[in-house]
Parts: structure tokens; sequence; C-alpha cells
């Protein structure tokens, strides 16, 4: 970023809207007329299903600017709601962007956002169609909808999972959280140092994991053409156990998870071994991996294998028989929603 700090009051509401959005070129077809006017224009196909869903972050609530970089902010805003659409089985097309702008950020700071905004649409195809600024009292404010699509009759809900249907999660879980734990951490080793330089050495991926996620549109594009067709699928967001237990809940069933058998980084377990925190409550109850938990029928097995980077962690059961992770040992605990709880009292 240069020196020179501009206010925002000088460009205004339209003109920093302006500012920021000038020379996007559409990518979508559906996207028939984006920023410039009171709405976007979308058309899309009749044998198309549109998704919509949308996302609220709020500083010191859902970000700490200490240590999250504007432009990576931007990115991860974005990319979160891609997740949601690729949960969906969908392909995120559209995002609106409002901001809610305290007098502390200038310009210059929201072109740092934007940019970020921008690299994730470029990276993943999506257009910016409109969105909407004003003044926040409480810090930044950043509101996102991302509207996708799926072909009729292929959208995956919550709601689908069955009885001996087998349990699937991609990448690794924990390490984002871990990866939280860690900045954190050098934040407050930070406080009242001038020149302190953060100590990431050998946990850079943590870093990453937390700072920069990305969506998992690798396995929804896998699953595609391996002519999978998941029964239940959600994104990894608030913590694995909290997630199946959305997936049980909304499809009337109970499930068995392995212990042994939930992936997990080499530096997520240094980390948690670091901060003395139980390695399977991490990976458990973490949050914030936006990897992919999808069930699928036991007749999948083979080819659910066959994907580099998803694992079989367990199955769905009867709903009598509950929610419980099986220990190495053998033993049976009771699953909890232990995630992310953005309205839990502190």
């Amino acid at each position: 970023m240069s020196e020179k700090q501009t206010e925002i009051s000088t460009l205004g509401e339209f003109g920093l809207i302006k500012h920021l959005t000038e020379g996007l070129e559409k990518v979508n077809d559906s996207t028939v007329y984006a920023v410039g006017d009171d709405a976007a224009i979308l058309k899309y196909p009749a044998d198309t299903e549109v998704l919509v869903t949308t996302d609220l972050l709020l500083e010191n609530v859902h970000f700490d600017l200490t240590y999250m970089p504007l432009k990576h902010l931007g990115y991860k805003a974005a990319i979160v709601n891609f997740s949601d659409i690729y949960a969906m089985n969908g392909t995120p097309r559209q995002i609106t962007v409002s901001l809610g702008i305290s007098r502390r950020f200038t310009v210059e700071h929201m072109e740092q956002l934007y940019a970020g905004i921008r690299l994730a649409c470029m990276e993943y195809g999506v257009d910016i169609i409109g969105g909407d600024t004003t003044s926040s009292h409480q810090g930044l404010v950043i509101s996102i909808t991302c509207i996708g699509d799926a072909p009729a009759g292929t959208a995956v809900k919550r709601s689908g999972a069955k009885d001996t249907d087998l349990i699937c999660v991609s990448g690794d879980l924990g390490a984002a959280y871990m990866g939280l734990q860690l900045l954190e951490r050098e934040k407050v080793a930070s406080a009242g140092q001038k020149d302190f330089i953060p100590d990431f050495a050998g946990k850079e991926y943590l870093v990453e994991r937390q700072l920069k996620p990305e969506a998992r549109r690798d396995i929804v594009a896998e699953l595609h053409q391996k002519g999978i067709q998941p029964t239940a699928m959600m994104d990894v967001s608030d913590g694995l156990s909290s997630e199946l237990m959305h997936i049980c809940s909304q499809s009337n069933t109970g499930c068995r998870v392995y212990e042994d058998r939930i992936p997990i980084d080499y530096q997520t377990a240094v980390m948690a071994e670091e901060i003395n925190m139980n390695l399977v409550t991490a990976a458990l109850n973490g949050g914030e991996d936006y990897e992919l938990l999808f069930t699928v029928p036991l007749t999948d097995h083979d080819k659910v294998q066959e994907m580099k980077g998803v694992k079989i962690i367990g199955y769905i059961t009867k709903p009598e028989l509950g929610c419980a992770l099986v220990t190495r040992d053998g033993g049976e605990i009771p699953l909890k929603a232990q995630g992310w709880n953005p309205l839990k009292e502190e």
C-alpha cells in the first residue's frame, strides 16, 4: 500500500463502489447485467436450480485485523461463500458485496480488501454483480451473498443421508483452528514490542489454512466425473462434530465416526502437543477447515476409495443408535456439537 491515504468521504458511496469495481468483466452467461444500476440482471436456464447463500463477517467477532491482512480477508470472505455453494453440489456464479466501514479505514484499505475479493472471483470464475456500502461505528462489517447453480435434481441437501451410508470427508481437519491458536499466541507475544517478528517456522501450513482457505471445487468435480451423487453434504465451517450432527438431525439418523480415521496433518498434531490440546478435540470442534463432509451409498465404496484426498471416516446408523465417536480402543463417546457458535455468550 502506498503512503498516500484517501478518506472514503472524498469519493462517497457510489464513487467508492465504482472505484472498487471498475474494469470487472463478466465470466458467466447467467450474468446479464452486473454493477451499475439499482439491481443486477441474471438469467438461468429452466432446467437449472438456483442456489443462494449469504455470510456476515464482523470485525473482532469473525476476524482480527491485528494478524489478518485485508487482502487475505477479502479472499477468505469470498471463499467461504463459494464453499457453501459447492457444499450443495453446485457451482458459484455471482456475488454481491456489502460493506460497513468505520472512519479509520481509507480508500487504500478498501482497495486491498477488494483485491482479495477480486482475486478469489477470478480464480473461481465468479462475477461481482453489486452490493452496498455504509458507515459503521463498530469497525469493519462484510456481508457477501453468493448465487450459484446446479442441474435440476442434483443439488445436495443435509437431509438425504440414509442408514448404512458411508461418511466421507475431504482433506484434513483441525489445521485452521490450530492456525488460529498460533496467530493468537504470536499476537499475545507481540504486545508492547515494537519490531516483533512472529515465529511461524515449520507451521506455515496452519497459518495458510486459517488466513487463506480454499473451497473444494476439485472434490465436487471429481464426484461428478465418477458419477457419485452424495446423499447429504455440507462444508466443515463450524467443526466436524457440529456438521455431522446437523446432517444426522436433518436426515433423522445416527452415526458412527472412527477416531483413528479422522484425517489430521502432521503440523496440526505438533501444534496441538505444544499447546497441550487434545488432537481429536481440535479436529472435531475446530472449524473453518472448509473441507467437504458428505455421505454416499455403500455401493459407492470403491469409487470413493479411489478419490485422492477423500477419506471414509464412518457410517450412518438408525436414529435410535445416536451419534458417537468410536475410540481407538473400541469404546464409544457421544458426539457433542462443540464447534463455533456465534451467538454464544462469552
